[in-house]
């Protein structure tokens, strides 16, 4: 029940209250008492006084004892006559020849000194309680005795006792009244309290809108405003740190370097989907050991921890063939050995840079070539071909020649680099796919027959949405490269065939074909099998024939088997409009 702050408050307010009843009954009772004994004594002097004036004015004629009997009637109490040394002369109510000496009795030595004694005791000879009054009798300013009147106090104790039953009844009243209203005020006050802990476990329960009325104006009220301003606080601050959060986990989520937080037990906080992607495994909650399974990035792992210091390293991922640049940084106040884990994914970069470097070597090899050849032929001519005709005319055809192949070269490089950069625009339009493939073949046609090749063309109908001139050099680009390596008798094959929502356009040959070292770069800038090396060309083609597919939204690829031939493929998407029986003609 004390668990309660109602009870709290109304408990001691009851006892105060009880208590205060309780001193208030005594204290009436007492006085009701003392006012009682008070009166009684009044009257009791009077009626002693009156006495003590008859005896001090004349001698009764009767004996005292009858004195003493005939004025106990009168005033219906005990009246005893007492010598100044304390013999009983004459007494009412019993034999006073057996009495003892009233000199030393309280009220008796009082009368002596004051003028009026009085006393309260219990009388042996009655057998009860009396109040005493004595008064002395004067004659001629002597005191020649005393008066003493007497009552019994068994009627006023039983006065006292119904007025104090009364008093008693009346304060347990109050009181119980009292109690009622102070747990009623204790609960009116404790009621606000109540509505406040419901609205606070409703918020703890996720309802951050409760609100509460203030239903008054005291402390209490101001609680309540408190309260209200304190949810509103908090529901603007867990807004505000769920968009934070909703952000931060947007950007581990879609940023490219993987992100890991280990506490300082060494298991896994936090792990976003890029370390998850890198490393091959889900953690959260395992440990860091399990998670990255590569002694390297453990030991570093290791190593910050106990140095407390950022560390970083480079490390080739063997089995996902990956290069990865581990940076592995303490975190502060976040326990004595938390790390967070930084995983940059370098293969693009590495394998850019290696392309970078390729490209500079196959460049610099593409035209060291022509270009020591022109070197050669004007110092053949500056030291005397000049003057021979026909050998300067044959070593002037050879120079213009190896220019021609530096322009091709220059003009195919720059080509290509504006492809890349997006600076040659795309004119796309619907074009019937016979208009897109067939001008390339036919214009290569009469080269295939000097190979002495069959080149045949299988068109499907339908439109596809290309930049014409592009899309033929494209084809004149796969084209030539199957002329140019399929033996005489051979065959070249061109057809287009809808499949879905694009188009599929195929050049295959019955040449050479690709080893499968070779086939998975054949698309790279420079990169020439040793059969293409031996047949010239600059090994930019392919590349940029990949460059315009790619920017049409297509893809290109190539099946081979080597000395069976090879099939080079690509895709458009169709346009709008294109039949939906890919027929072929």
């Amino acid at each position: 029940m004390f668990r309660s702050i109602r009870w709290r408050i109304a408990v001691p307010y009851i006892l105060l209250i009880l208590l205060a009843m309780a001193g208030l009954a005594i204290y009436l009772s007492n006085l009701v008492r003392d006012a009682y004994l008070s009166d009684l004594e009044a009257q009791l002097t009077a009626e002693a006084r009156l006495l003590a004036d008859a005896l001090a004015t004349s001698a009764p004629a009767e004996p005292l004892d009858a004195f003493a009997q005939r004025y106990a009637r009168l005033l219906n109490a005990r009246v005893t006559l007492i010598a100044p040394d304390g013999t009983v002369l004459g007494e009412s109510h019993e034999d006073r020849t057996r009495m003892d000496n009233h000199l030393y009795r309280p009220e008796v030595q009082q009368a002596l000194s004051e003028g009026k004694g009085r006393s309260i005791r219990f009388s042996r000879t009655m057998g009860y309680e009396m109040m005493y009054v004595a008064v002395p009798v004067k004659a001629e300013n002597c005191s020649v005795g005393f008066v003493r009147v007497a009552l019994p106090l068994d009627q006023v104790q039983r006065n006292i006792a119904r007025l104090r039953n009364a008093i008693v009844l009346i304060a347990l009243a109050a009181a119980g009244g009292a109690a009622l209203l102070a747990v009623g005020i204790a609960g009116r006050t404790v009621h606000p309290i109540r509505r406040l802990t419901a609205a606070v476990r409703r918020m703890t329960a996720g309802d951050l809108g409760t609100r509460l009325l203030p239903s008054t104006r005291d402390e209490v009220g101001t609680l309540t405003q408190a309260f209200n301003q304190m949810a509103e606080r908090l529901q603007q601050t867990l807004a505000t740190l769920r968009q934070e959060q909703a952000r931060l986990q947007a950007v581990l989520e879609n940023m490219a370097d993987g992100v890991i937080i280990t506490d300082s037990e060494g298991r896994v906080q936090l792990i976003n989907p890029a370390a998850a992607r890198l490393l091959g495994s889900e953690g959260r909650g395992r440990s860091f050991i399990e998670v990255a399974r590569d002694h390297r990035l453990a030991a570093l792992w290791q190593r910050c921890r106990e140095e407390r210091r950022e560390q970083t390293e480079l490390l080739d991922m063997e089995p996902q063939g990956r290069s990865l640049q581990a940076i592995v940084t303490p975190l502060q106040g976040a326990g004595a050995e938390a790390c967070l884990v930084i995983l940059q994914d370098l293969t693009d970069i590495r394998r850019l840079e290696t392309m970078r470097k390729d490209f500079v070597s196959n460049v610099s090899h593409e035209l060291r070539t022509p270009l020591a050849s022109v070197k050669a032929l004007v110092d053949t001519l500056r030291d005397g071909a000049l003057s021979d005709p026909p050998a300067a005319q044959r070593f002037l055809d050879h120079i213009e020649k190896e220019v021609d192949a530096l322009g091709q070269l220059v003009e195919e490089l720059l080509e290509l680099s504006r492809i890349e950069s997006g600076k040659v625009p795309f004119r796309l339009e619907p074009v019937p796919l016979d208009e897109a493939v067939l001008p390339a073949v036919e214009r290569l046609r009469p080269q295939a027959e000097r190979a002495g090749l069959r080149l045949e063309c299988h068109l499907a109908a339908g439109m596809v949405w290309a930049d014409r001139e592009r899309i033929q050099q494209v084809v004149t680009n796969l084209v030539h490269n199957a002329i140019k390596f399929t033996p005489p008798g051979g065959q070249v094959m061109v057809s287009a065939v809808r499949q879905g929502d694009e188009a599929v356009i195929s050049v295959a040959d019955t040449g050479v074909g690709i080893s499968p070292e070779d086939l998975p770069r054949i698309f790279e800038r420079f990169y020439k099998a040793d059969r293409a090396r031996r047949g010239g060309g600059t090994g930019l083609g392919l590349a940029i024939a990949k460059h315009i597919v790619q920017g049409h939204g297509g893809r290109i690829w190539a099946e081979s088997r080597e000395g069976a031939g090879s099939t080079f493929f690509f895709t458009l998407p169709l346009a709008p409009g294109s039949p939906s029986n890919p027929d072929v003609g």
